[in-house]
């Protein structure tokens, strides 16, 4: 194997500035922020025309296939400061039986620490470590704070994880096995986040919430560059993504904006669909009621846990994307979703998670309903592996010292 010189070669870094998503005050690049004085999340910005010039289509196909490969629309400024697990281009899997003759599933689960979280995390420590942060918080419900435990020891960062007290096992045991310290909330995420902000304000560590800090989005936006570059520079009709935090569907709405600006594709946007659970749909209610803030939802629940967020920091970047694209947002409920891992696991040999199920869901839903049609072309998000999730025991059992009857197996 060859020596990943994305991870080693010093290359030209053209952030600028960051800029609140909400107001457009400037704040500085290269040290550590966190909201903007209106509470609204920083987005990182870069001298695009700049980077026109120094990066070619070529030259990107010609580097290893991982998502440090789009270093020149990064944050991280020195290659010495990048923490990598080995964040593959994750592939787009044809689902003909469960899905449709154009319908793909981008399975983010074969990242390290087997979700997409891995993206923004990776990002988030690395630019944490080059600001110096020594210690970092977040709250999570499973795969984020699985994230933060292998990245944070990768670092050398101590980390402290809060999670829902029903977080799935799994999930738990992995961030105290990768490092961190993890605690059992009896609440909600948005709960155990208010914790994390009480103790950021007490100097105990830095926050890493999701949007609470604007690198998470950069990592997550290398799906959008991804995902082009995989179609040939030519985005698919429609995607269809699982929607809690919404860091991800924000930061390839981003990606898009930034590889128009430096030529590598043209104006035409994917529609983009924001899919949550019928127990959890802040979104979705404030779509349908054209606002563009969310209100918080009471009582979440759904077995999908990645997308029981009641209330989001990104809400109105969500909705802004999902309206300018032409998209929708879309509620399923648990037993759809459950269906569909089940249909693309049994039909087509790929095991969803559940998030990942919403989304197949959703698609058959909109389908039913005619607002999207079997020609277009659909990118479906797989967050994570289905492996962290509990399956249900359907085997049989054989007495090897009977008679065995072989016409009934």
């Amino acid at each position: 194997m060859t020596h990943d010189l994305n991870l080693t070669q010093a290359r030209p870094s053209f952030v600028t500035h960051l800029e609140c998503s909400m107001t457009g005050e400037r704040y500085e690049a290269d040290r550590l922020q966190g909201l903007s004085s209106v509470g609204r999340p920083l987005l990182v910005r870069y001298d695009l025309e700049g980077i026109r010039k120094s990066l070619t289509k070529e030259t990107l196909a010609a580097r290893p296939a991982d998502m440090w490969r789009y270093r020149e629309m990064l944050p991280v400024r020195e290659a010495s400061n990048i923490i990598s697990l080995g964040e593959i281009a994750t592939p787009l899997i044809p689902l003909p039986s469960s899905g449709g003759a154009n319908v793909l599933a981008k399975d983010e689960g074969r990242l390290p620490t087997g979700s997409f979280k891995a993206r923004g995390i990776a990002m988030a420590v690395s630019m944490a470590k080059a600001l110096g942060v020594t210690r970092i918080a977040m709250p999570t419900n499973g795969n984020a704070g699985a994230a933060l435990a292998a990245y944070a020891s990768r670092a050398g960062i101590e980390a402290i994880v809060f999670c829902p007290e029903d977080t799935p096992d799994v999930n738990v045991r992995e961030i105290a096995m990768q490092g961190a310290r993890v605690y059992r909330v009896n609440g909600l995420i948005d709960d155990c986040g208010k914790i994390v902000g009480e103790g950021a304000k007490e100097g105990g560590w830095f926050d890493l919430s999701t949007l609470k800090e604007p690198y998470r989005i950069e990592g997550k936006k290398t799906m959008g560059l991804e995902l082009a570059e995989q179609l040939g520079w030519q985005l698919p009709d429609v995607i269809f993504y699982p929607t809690g935090g919404g860091t991800g569907l924000i930061g390839m709405w981003k990606a898009f904006a930034e590889l128009e600006a430096i030529g590598f594709i043209g104006p035409e946007r994917p529609r983009m669909v924001a899919v949550q659970a019928e127990g959890c749909a802040p979104m979705v209610k404030a779509w349908a009621e054209g606002e563009r803030h969310a209100e918080r939802w009471e009582n979440a629940h759904t077995v999908a846990s990645g997308i029981r967020v009641p209330k989001a920091v990104g809400d109105f970047l969500i909705l802004d994307a999902v309206r300018e694209s032409g998209g929708f947002a879309m509620a399923v409920s648990d037993a759809d979703l459950m269906q569909a891992v089940e249909d693309a696991a049994s039909q087509d040999g790929l095991l969803l998670c559940p998030e990942g199920g919403a989304t197949l869901a959703a698609y058959r839903q909109a389908l039913r309903q005619g607002l999207v049609n079997e020609n277009d072309q659909v990118v479906l998000f797989n967050c994570a592996t289905g492996l962290k999730y509990p399956l249900s025991d359907r085997s049989g059992t054989l007495d090897r010292h009977g008679p065995i009857d072989f016409a009934s197996l």
